[in-house]
């Protein structure tokens, strides 16, 4: 029988907690939960101790592991950089190139959709470049530029199942935001200065999320309530943040978490650089120099540049400072960004016929051990 049975873990499902529970395991999908009393004689059991949890997704990773993707956009890195974040609990994952030339899009394009389906990789996040040269962050100002109907076409024709897309609102106008949504891309707003009314336009054209809330756009304002004002006040957009102490406050986090009204909700990313998962300390972005330095990453003039995080410790840390419990952070590392991503009819739950995507985690919620597709990474 090819049935496999994970037993002796308590089982989180996405939704509830469940004790002597088995979880199948029937050729990369989950066969069922059912009670450890009540499996057949005839399955194979493999015992595991500690907490079976839903694999974390990940929507944003620029690197890991050593490896930048905008300095190696192709198959190879994007498997390696993948096989890095696994080792973390990422079970699923976009590739992100940011802001580049049109010539290394292309490239990150094709990369994408050749490793996508293998290991965790499920499409691409393309951050930038059609982004606000005010809030341009650690994005290279020579190589930002509106948003064209070429651009679009590219796009829509690259045939990327889940394709992602970070822009500003002011440099991309409704109607080519309507074209992107409409054909299936996943359009999400940051590094961008734009007003609350421009950003709720975007919206109503279709875009739904927004690109590491509070980092790189115009701030809440009591009279101009700007970028941030909107993500809070409008229920369907999700936001994703990076909980890494560094980026944002977690007071300013928790306050969010209080604000912000469903279903659009709080998500986990790491925005990971090459130093996540590395020994490495020094690496370059666009031909800048970038340095961690007590966990931080920093270009030379001060500007934050990516984050040092995985997503084992993206939990670990809202756990710790943001007052939602485990089974919600759990959700944001998992269901939620499955959720925006739509990816929740398979991923981010343990559910019947879901992916067998799971993360074991020890009492201290250290990874201990990793499946992807039913495969022990």
């Amino acid at each position: 029988m090819s049935i496999r049975a994970l037993i002796g873990a308590r089982i989180f499902t996405g939704d509830t907690f469940l004790d002597h529970h088995a979880l199948l395991l029937d050729k990369g999908k989950i066969g069922g939960l059912v009670p450890e009393a009540e499996l057949p004689a005839d399955i194979k059991l493999e015992a595991v101790s500690g907490l079976l949890v839903p694999g974390f997704i990940d929507a944003q990773v620029n690197g890991g592991g050593g490896i930048l993707f905008n300095d190696m956009p192709n198959q190879a890195a994007l498997l390696g950089l993948a096989r890095a974040h696994a080792r973390h609990g990422t079970t699923a994952l976009l590739p992100t190139y940011i802001t580049d030339t049109p010539q290394g899009m292309a490239l990150a394009l094709a990369a994408a959709k050749a490793a996508t389906g293998k290991s965790a990789v499920v499409g691409l996040h393309l951050e930038g470049p059609f982004l606000s040269l005010a809030r341009k962050g650690a994005h290279d100002s020579a190589l930002i530029r509106p948003l064209t109907d070429a651009d679009v076409d590219l796009l829509l024709g690259a045939q990327i199942e889940h394709l992602l897309l970070t822009l500003a609102a002011e440099n991309a106008s409704p109607r080519l935001i309507r074209r992107l949504a409409r054909g299936g891309v996943t359009v999400s707003l940051g590094h961008s200065d734009a007003a609350y009314a421009v950003v709720m336009a975007a919206v109503d054209a279709g875009a739904r999320g927004i690109t590491h809330l509070f980092n790189a756009m115009s701030p809440l304002q009591h009279r101009q309530p700007g970028m941030v004002g909107a993500a809070l006040d409008h229920p369907d957009l999700w936001c994703g943040i990076i909980p890494d102490g560094h980026h944002v406050h977690p007071a300013v986090l928790r306050i969010a978490l209080r604000a912000k009204r469903a279903p659009g909700r709080l998500f986990v990313v790491t925005d990971a650089m090459p130093t996540a998962g590395d020994a490495g300390d020094v690496f370059h972005l666009n031909g800048r120099k970038v340095t961690r330095k007590d966990g931080v990453l920093r270009l030379e003039d001060g500007t934050l540049a990516g984050s040092d995080l995985t997503m084992d410790q993206a939990l670990a840390y809202v756990i710790a400072h943001l007052d939602v419990g485990l089974a919600e952070g759990l959700r944001m590392c998992s269901l939620y960004p499955a959720q925006f991503l739509r990816l929740d009819h398979k991923k981010g739950r343990i559910a019947a016929k879901f992916d067998a995507d799971l993360v074991l985690l020890n009492e201290a919620m250290q990874v201990s051990a990793v499946w992807i597709g039913g495969r022990t990474v």
